[in-house]
């Protein structure tokens, strides 16, 4: 037997398993499981990423400068506090590579992004899962959870599979009370779904221990793209891009992300009819008896009476072709997780829970 081995932590690993894009012997299938944007990227972007082409044999940008410019130029920040990564995942493996590791502790919420606990793991530290209420992250239950160990705490906002959030007075409340040698790390990757919201950048800018991460995956559609950003005080941001590998994003990558972010109508016009679909697809399945939480971000929460209903529904909806995620390695069971789509899809998803729970009767 080989006498190689991996770091502990490595092992106790689970892989990530992401949102089916198919299912065996059903053509015309309709995706509703990644929340990804129904309409696709800005044809600003795509016209960027043509143009890029002729840039291949070079080596891309390692400051980045254009994009974090750009960003900064949307969101009012400032771009010396802002870094770039594949997707928001790399910021956050960044994260615990260079602040956790044997011997620490990274909180974070029951119903949380699985990436959390997977780049804890990865670097050695020892992931604290912490209880949510209904389904809505517990400042209370996070602050107790608390020890001199703690070096991290992860939560989403919007939270994802659930699509609740809590407000900034809660958010500033968590952030004073943690140890002082702890950071709390804000997932905003669905905060451009939430109007007035600035997933928490401001509090970046008073306190020293509040990183925020966004992505271009979801509202700008780039998920193929892989593009992510940080925003965190400057001696965070200097260490982050210590461990950052040097071209860590493509010349394709990083001008459609800087076409995306500037093509404010595209992003609004998706954002508001993702608002509007949202609510009606909501309603939809609420009168077939469906209920949802209150979702602030692309997708809805679907629950169902016990798990063996949910996964009766996930195999009938997937006979008619549509794939929604199942959500039970987020110990939610009983649930499905569907993303707001387009209409078509909207109304064909409610349609099919609507057949499915009457032939359950």
């Amino acid at each position: 037997m080989t006498k190689i081995k991996a770091q502990p932590g490595i092992m106790d690993i689970s892989l990530y398993v992401g949102g089916k894009s198919h299912v065996d012997g059903v053509a015309n299938t309709v995706k509703l499981s990644s929340n990804e944007n129904p309409f696709g990227p800005s044809p600003a972007a795509q016209e960027a990423v043509k143009r890029s082409v002729h840039d291949l044999h070079r080596y891309p940008s390692t400051s980045h400068d254009e994009l974090r410019e750009a960003i900064a130029e949307v969101h009012g920040l400032d771009s010396d506090k802002i870094i770039l990564g594949v997707g928001s995942d790399e910021i956050i493996a960044f994260i615990c590579q260079a602040f956790a590791g044997p011997g620490d502790e990274v909180i974070h919420t029951e119903h949380g992004f699985a990436m959390y606990r997977i780049s804890t793991l990865a670097a050695g530290a020892t992931p604290v899962e912490v209880k949510e209420h209904e389904r809505v992250t517990d400042v209370d239950s996070i602050l107790a959870a608390c020890t001199d160990k703690t070096r991290l705490v992860f939560i989403a906002n919007p939270n994802n599979p659930t699509g609740t959030m809590i407000g900034m007075a809660e958010i500033e409340r968590l952030a004073e009370g943690l140890p002082e040698n702890c950071l709390l790390v804000l997932d905003g990757a669905y905060a451009e779904y939430v109007e007035g919201y600035d997933g928490g950048a401001k509090l970046v800018d008073v306190r020293e221990n509040v990183v925020m991460t966004r992505t271009f995956s979801k509202l700008y559609g780039l998920g193929g793209m892989r593009v992510g950003w940080g925003y965190a005080p400057k001696e965070v941001v200097d260490i982050l891009n210590r461990v950052r590998g040097p071209f860590n994003l493509s010349t394709p990558a990083l001008a459609a992300a800087e076409a995306a972010i500037k093509d404010r109508t595209y992003a609004e016009k998706c954002r508001d009819e993702n608002t509007r679909l949202r609510a009606w697809l909501s309603e939809a399945l609420a009168e077939h008896g469906v209920p949802c939480d209150t979702s602030t971000a692309n997708f809805v929460l679907a629950r169902f009476g016990n798990p063996d209903e949910a996964q009766a529904c996930d195999a009938y909806l997937q006979t008619q072709g549509l794939i929604v995620r199942q959500v039970a390695g987020y110990n939610l069971p009983n649930c499905l997780r569907i993303t707001v789509g387009d209409e078509p899809s909207c109304r064909q998803v409610a349609h099919a829970i609507g057949q499915f729970k009457a032939g359950a009767r």
